[in-house]
């Protein structure tokens, strides 16, 4: 359950590394081959290696901001619950979504519990798929950003957090589908 004021589990080694400033990088580029990466699935309790998508099938990466099973981003709560609602819309375009989150396994179990979700929901804790992919960081977590990837794996979409443009819309994301995304 969603609370504002249990801070239980925020400061860890996650929170103190991802503490200072980075600002959002420029990596990996439009039109580029993206990061591998393998991580658990906790919705579903396997093991996710983005390369299996490869030449089957376009990917949503929604990486976002999650500080503990207990505290959500402001600004990506509703974007996930919103994800979550729409995931079949997603699926039914031929597009896998994966959530990646920084919180641990635990932490993960508890928050797909909690939402409900559908989706999948891959754990990060060491923040290193953030790191790869420039999202940047601020007060104890990666920043949140969405990607998506051709059925070759290349990027042909991504969208970086900004105080004026927090996360992009399930409509935004879906028309960008239908307009450039081929079966």
């Amino acid at each position: 359950m969603l609370t504002s004021t249990d801070f239980s589990g925020l400061f860890n080694e996650r929170f103190f590394n991802n503490f200072l400033p980075i600002p959002a990088g420029n990596s990996p580029q439009l039109g580029q081959l993206t990061p591998q990466f393998q991580l658990p699935d906790i919705t579903n309790g396997t093991l996710v290696k983005l390369s299996d998508y490869r030449d089957k099938q376009p990917v949503l990466l929604a990486l976002t901001r999650i500080f503990t099973e207990k505290q959500y981003c402001p600004f990506c709560f509703p974007h996930i619950k919103a994800l979550n609602e729409n995931y079949e819309e997603f699926k039914n375009r031929g597009v896998e979504v994966l959530m990646i989150t920084s919180t641990d396994e635990r932490q993960s179990q508890i928050v797909v519990k909690d939402l409900s979700l559908k989706m999948p929901l891959l754990s990060d804790p060491s923040c290193n798929v953030f790191r790869n992919y420039g999202v940047g960081q601020a007060l104890g977590a990666p920043l949140p950003g969405q990607f998506i990837l051709d059925k070759q794996g290349k990027l042909i979409y991504k969208h970086l957090f900004s105080f004026l443009d927090h996360n992009a819309g399930i409509e935004r994301l879906l028309s960008y589908i239908d307009g450039n995304v081929n079966d």
